[in-house]
């Protein structure tokens, strides 16, 4: 299913009667509450009152990431490459692609999940995440997660993926309230930004994937790779779907606004020598500064796609 109808009209109600400022309140409207982390105890959870879990410090995802971290998106390309590859530890699996956990992603590090859409489409998926994998979740996904089964949160690992320019509790923030933010970095142009702190808040760009660079560069790896991170073709089934039951994408028509974030966020990474690698040979990615590496292509694969 989509976004309940009541949640739509929420929405559109909290836009007209709140104004710009602060029509994002809709996101924990009426019955979520957060207590953020301090910066090694835990915050919490509550929904309609009743506490329902915790929130983790990022702490808890630096201390689990080694040398090398790797985001998997749900591009179709997933299937060109050989996931067994990846070592255990290092995945932050993006929406469906944590339907790769426990099977061609053995052990992944996290997932990571802000659209609450994918919630309502998707929840048997979640349903089945094992409670040892670090939950990356934006405060409408959180919400949703509780409208749809409170008791989920119960010894789950959160950690809040919360919005800098439209922050939980606060008011949406213009450009300059944005570039005062010492955690902040703006492109020149203003239309791309990347949060070196994102405990305090992450750009959203277009795509989940821009949230979870902002948290593994924040980790101080040695490498970041991108898988199924295809962008170009978002409007072809991801690699969990049929044509019959492919949901929409607003990725592809967000092209400009994603690459522009990615590219700040490699601009970013090279400043810390963090090297950042694409695995998708038919990612837009490469317009960053990313051409294909093929290290974890299956055999004939990259031919295949070329």
């Amino acid at each position: 299913m989509n976004r309940p109808l009541l949640r739509s009209l929420l929405r559109l109600a909290a836009r007209c009667f709140l104004g710009r400022a602060r029509g994002h309140y809709e996101e924990w409207f009426p019955w979520l509450r957060l207590e953020k982390p301090g910066p090694a105890v835990p915050g919490g959870i509550f929904y309609k009152s009743q506490k329902c879990g915790e929130l983790q410090p990022l702490s808890v995802l630096r201390e689990r990431a080694g040398d090398a971290l790797h985001i998997v998106g749900s591009g179709p390309s997933v299937k060109l490459n050989d996931l067994r590859l990846i070592p255990d530890f290092t995945a932050i699996l993006l929406n469906g692609a944590m339907s790769l956990s426990s099977k061609e992603i053995k052990a992944p590090l996290a997932i990571a999940v802000e659209d609450e859409r994918f919630v309502w489409r998707h929840f048997p998926m979640l349903k089945v995440v094992d409670r040892s994998i670090i939950c990356l979740l934006s405060v409408a996904a959180i919400r949703a997660i509780c409208q749809a089964d409170a008791g989920w949160f119960h010894d789950r690992i959160v950690i809040l993926i919360d919005n800098v320019r439209k922050p939980y509790e606060g008011a949406r923030r213009d450009d300059g309230a944005l570039a005062a933010l010492d955690f902040v970095r703006l492109s020149p142009a203003h239309d791309a930004g990347f949060s070196l702190s994102p405990e305090r808040g992450v750009f959203q760009g277009g795509s989940v994937a821009v949230t979870a660079f902002q948290f593994a560069v924040a980790c101080d790896v040695g490498t970041i790779g991108f898988f199924g991170v295809d962008i170009s073709n978002a409007n072809s089934p991801r690699f969990y779907e049929t044509t019959a039951d492919a949901a929409y994408s607003g990725i592809a028509a967000a092209e400009k606004r994603i690459l522009a974030h990615v590219a700040l966020g490699v601009a970013v990474a090279d400043e810390r020598c963090i090297k950042v690698c694409n695995f998708s040979p038919i990612s837009s990615l490469n317009q960053c500064g990313l051409p294909y590496n093929d290290s974890f292509a299956l055999r004939g694969a990259a031919g295949e796609a070329g």
